[in-house]
């Protein structure tokens, strides 16, 4: 693989690259990976490959992740059935410890692993950690999920600033001191938003918005809010693509610049939409 580059080629790649570097640099990006994105450990590998490679070209990153395939898979070793209402998982005490042990455990220290692995310093904390996210029951029908009250970003602003990227769960807890399951790409808004991020991006297992879902060459590769309400409208936003797009209506409410809904599947697609004008997915901008 790596002969296929003369050294010429390489230089010219890594200058083409300097003026996104240079854009970057000391800004905050905020990267939420999780569930369907994270189960190809090929994938897995290359993600954090570029967490690690903005990091050392001086990006601040942020990374927020899910876990959901690793959550049922792990009810299910311990015969318990998942339940869902409308799409979101009722979570009793017991399904929140199980939350709690993948997400914060598991899930999220392989992550950390792996960054380091690859040449980057992390720390993995959840929304409990610092009080990170504050939330209280979104709906007694649902049991333990959380709606956020309050981000505190003191504690990563703490982490970036002493040059560590943070690796948060999303789990939350209140001044009771009971503890929530919290929306990934909910809880990914919210938090870049806080942190007034450059940009999001959202990895996800599709190649973006599709005008036609069935077909990836009709990805839209820019949308504004006010025309991402016009495409759910018209029923070409639907499903599974809807929440995600809410979230990125959310994040830029709160205060982020752009949101980019993008493919986890294709190799290196965080770089190719941050260090070249190609960009990968669709990005999302207020108006």
């Amino acid at each position: 693989m790596h002969n296929e580059f003369t050294n010429a080629e390489r230089a010219e790649v890594l200058t083409a690259a300097l003026p996104y570097i240079k854009k970057y640099s000391g800004k905050v990006v905020l990267i939420k990976y999780g569930g369907n994105a994270m189960q190809t450990e090929s994938l897995k590998q290359q993600v954090m490959e570029d967490i690690a490679l903005l990091w050392l070209i001086g990006v601040k990153v942020v990374l927020v992740h899910g876990g959901g395939p690793e959550i049922s898979q792990t009810m299910k070793a311990l015969g318990k059935e998942a339940v869902f209402v409308d799409g979101l998982r009722v979570t009793d005490e017991e399904t929140m410890d199980i939350v709690q042990m993948v997400l914060a455990g598991k899930v999220n220290k392989s992550l950390v692993n792996l960054i380091q692995t690859k040449g980057g310093h992390a720390v993995g904390v959840s929304g409990v950690d610092g009080g990170i996210i504050e939330a209280k029951v979104k709906d007694p029908r649902l049991g333990l999920v959380g709606e956020i009250t309050k981000v505190r970003t003191q504690p990563i602003l703490d982490m970036l600033e002493k040059n560590y990227i943070p690796v948060i769960s999303t789990i939350a807890s209140d001044r009771q001191g009971n503890t929530y399951n919290i929306n990934g790409d909910t809880a990914a808004a919210y938090i870049a938003g806080a942190l007034g991020a450059e940009r999001m991006f959202l990895m996800t297992d599709i190649a973006g918005i599709l005008r036609d879902k069935d077909d990836p060459s009709t990805l839209i590769p820019h949308v504004t809010t006010t025309e991402a309400m016009a495409l759910r409208e018209e029923g070409i936003i639907s499903g599974g693509m809807i929440p995600k797009v809410e979230c990125c209506v959310e994040a830029l409410e709160h205060g982020v610049k752009n949101v980019v809904i993008m493919d986890g599947r294709t190799p290196h697609s965080i770089l190719m939409e941050l260090l070249t004008d190609e960009g990968a997915g669709t990005m999302v901008t207020k108006g």
